[in-house]
């Protein structure tokens, strides 16, 4: 089994020093995966978290992460689309630990890669549907094949989605259009594909907590606290090139560049407090109009696999650039606005906003970065295996609003970030690992005054096993150790509130995968993972969790292939579950 989302290299897993699980395309089929959330409920310690009320994709790993935190990738390049699982999507592959050395600024937990469909040299073509029993449902087409004549070939996959939403009101609507074109010379490879994505979804921030019982109101869950005028209408768009071109039998150059766009408007009535002698709510108008983000992704890299003094290499060096945007031209803020009881409903109460708030408005991020790195894995014998890598990047960010605007966040730094691993082999198919690794995230901050503080910096540690069983079974267990440090937190001196960076946490826990076909008929996904995630150093939140991070998480998912069903075709059943420990909310 191979992966390029570890070391940009096509190493096999058992000798990569770190954990990369992947949700094959054959498991989203079986498990009619249609969101990122439900491909990773097959990965252990990858949880979601706050989806910025269902509008985009967002996971811990191993403890850490957020909505918006660059680490979901498409292609191993980095994006700004809301939603990256699309009809598009062949499979979705996890790399757990930091992963700066090759990717650069990135929480200490991991990153996700979702790796889309190319064109093939043979006609192909699927048409398929399904509805919910919530009403409505969605389309998809995907046709690819040669251009006669030429040593070119095509793909072009469709979606459209009409769905009822889950709760008492609201629809999901959104089309998908993904022409992609691949020529195939005789020692290089091109890729061209651009996406498409209009979409209008609930803009839904859920229940709310009684903060006298510290459990959530008892209504039913399908009620919602804000109006049917909540939504999130808005289109986003990628544009990615690939190329590849053999050097040599020992040399490989690549060029990747992607480039991403999201443009939205929100509307909602937002829950600002709640009485629960009475049930009464009050509530807010609030919105975002004109809210644009674009990133431009470059990668540049070269890969030989060479003997040196006697040794193999397989070698890396690359160059990396990245330049994201982000604008929210007007926030609208309305006034509070009492009399919603969340035992007996009546919407239509309030209305849209228009009230700008120029204090608010023009909210502006603005990151660039250059950067270097260079791995190696060593083959020391036919048992052991380094590796080891070290990029140099250095970043610009500007952040700030208001009209007039107020710059909060002004910053440049450079950092270097290493990484080191080794693989003892017991057999062909069990290998034992470690490694150490680093990793950075830059502070930046809208709404207040943070200046030029020094980035987060975390260091991980992690031990583990590998196994490559019988009929293509896969498993790994792995326990891991992770300190970041300059964690932002704020202290009031005086009348003002001053940013500081002395904070610490901590994540460690345990985690084990299994895939794989255990029988010619019969395939298993299962896994599970503990972590405990902590503050380790904070004037005020020492020794509490870290909030939306579940001690415990679990899941397994069996199928059962029927063949020679109607002549040869074939007849998939298949079942299983997920659970999640509680976790802290705060």
């Amino acid at each position: 089994v191979n992966t390029s989302t570890a070391t940009l290299t096509t190493m096999p897993m058992l000798d990569i020093p770190q954990v990369v699980n992947t949700v094959s395309e054959q498991v989203l089929e079986d498990q009619h995966a249609t969101n990122l959330d439900e491909a990773l409920y097959n990965v252990a310690n990858v949880v979601q978290t706050n989806t910025l009320g269902g509008t985009q994709d967002a996971f811990t790993r191993r403890g850490f992460g957020a909505n918006r935190d660059g680490s979901i990738m498409t292609n191993g390049l980095r994006t700004v689309l809301p939603r990256s699982f699309t009809a598009a999507t062949e499979r979705v592959e996890v790399l757990k630990g930091p992963a700066s050395t090759l990717y650069g600024i990135l929480d200490p937990g991991g990153l996700i890669n979702v790796v889309t469909k190319r064109p093939e040299r043979s006609f192909g073509g699927s048409v398929s549907a399904t509805s919910t029993s919530f009403g409505g449902g969605t389309g998809q087409f995907d046709v690819t094949g040669p251009i006669d004549g030429t040593p070119l070939a095509y793909r072009v996959i469709g979606e459209y989605q009409h769905e009822d939403y889950w709760r008492n009101f609201g629809k999901e609507k959104s089309s998908f259009i993904n022409p992609s074109l691949t020529w195939f010379g005789e020692r290089a490879t091109v890729n061209v594909s651009y996406s498409h994505r209009d979409y209008s979804a609930p803009f839904d921030r859920g229940t709310i907590f009684d903060l006298n019982t510290g459990h959530a109101v008892n209504v039913d869950r399908k009620t919602r606290f804000d109006e049917p005028f909540n939504i999130t209408d808005g289109y986003s768009d990628l544009a990615q090139l690939n190329a590849e071109y053999r050097l040599s039998d020992a040399w490989t150059a690549r060029f990747d560049y992607s480039y991403s766009q999201d443009h939205y408007n929100d509307d909602q009535a937002r829950v600002m407090a709640y009485d629960s002698a009475t049930g009464n709510l009050t509530r807010r108008v609030d919105a975002t109009h004109g809210s644009t983000q674009k990133m431009h992704t470059t990668r540049t890299d070269l890969q030989g696999n060479v003997v040196i003094g006697g040794f193999y290499n397989e070698i890396l060096t690359g160059l990396a650039y990245e330049n994201y945007d982000l604008l929210r031209t007007d926030m609208i803020r309305c006034k509070n606005v009492k009399g919603f009881n969340i035992y007996n409903p009546v919407y239509g109460t309030v209305g849209k906003c228009s009230s700008v708030s120029a204090s608010d408005s023009d909210q502006r991020i603005q990151q660039e970065s250059y950067a270097g790195y260079l791995q190696d894995a060593l083959y020391l014998t036919d048992k052991w295996i380094a590796v080891a890598g070290v990029r140099y990047q250095y970043y610009t960010q500007y952040a700030g609003k208001g009209r007039p605007f107020n710059v909060n966040t002004d910053s440049s730094d450079q950092k270097w970030t290493p990484k080191a691993g080794l693989v003892y082999k017991l057999t062909p198919s069990v290998s034992l690992f470690g490694n150490v690794a680093q990793s950075f995230m830059p502070q930046s901050s809208i709404a207040s005054y943070i200046g030029n503080l020094p980035p987060e910096e975390s260091t991980s540690y992690e031990l583990g096993a590998k196994f490559d069983l019988f009929n293509g079974v896969t498993a790994n267990i792995a326990l891991f150790d992770i300190d970041k440090r300059n964690v932002l937190y704020t202290e009031s001196v005086g009348d003002e509130t001053v940013a500081k960076t002395a904070g610490k946490v901590r994540s460690r826990g345990v985690e084990v995968d299994v895939a794989g076909s255990l029988t010619d008929n019969l395939s298993l996904i299962a896994s599970y993972g503990y972590t405990d995630a902590k503050v380790t150093d904070d004037p005020d939140y020492k020794g509490k969790p870290l909030p939306n991070v579940p001690k415990h998480t679990g899941s397994l998912f069996l199928s059962y292939d029927i063949h020679n069903v109607y002549d040869s075709n074939t007849l998939t059943v298949g079942g299983g579950g997920r659970a999640v420990s509680k976790r802290s909310g705060t």
